[in-house]
């Protein structure tokens, strides 16, 4: 075990140091620009990214909800919720609410979701 950890310690050494050569290289070229635009995608990209993620967790998490079950899609904040299975009401409405709490959260659309 000692010994893999002093693998992973030389290992991790050379990566910084090779990763270090390389920013140094970089920094004699000129910077790279991108348009607003393709910021925004990138940032709105990121949140939807994050949003999804943490509905979805929060979903499994939560006990009653078949979280497994819920498929979650976000769309510049907008997050739809869907299944294939019926679930109750109940199971709906807090589902719908979780998604409200979570930051970043636009609004959320459970018209995928079957209920008994």
């Amino acid at each position: 075990m000692k010994k893999f950890a002093i693998a992973a310690a030389t290992a991790t050494a050379l990566t910084l140091t090779m990763a270090n050569a390389a920013f140094a290289q970089q920094s004699t070229q000129a910077p790279m620009t991108l348009a607003a635009g393709e910021v925004t995608k990138a940032k709105e990209a990121t949140s939807d990214t994050w949003i999804t993620t943490k509905v979805k967790s929060d979903l499994l998490t939560e006990k009653g909800i078949p979280g497994s079950d819920i498929k979650v899609e976000t769309n510049k904040g907008v997050v739809s919720l869907s299944s294939t299975t019926a679930i109750t009401e109940s199971q709906k409405a807090t589902a719908v609410a979780i998604a409200k709490k979570i930051k970043g959260v636009k609004a959320v659309s459970a018209d995928g979701l079957k209920a008994e």
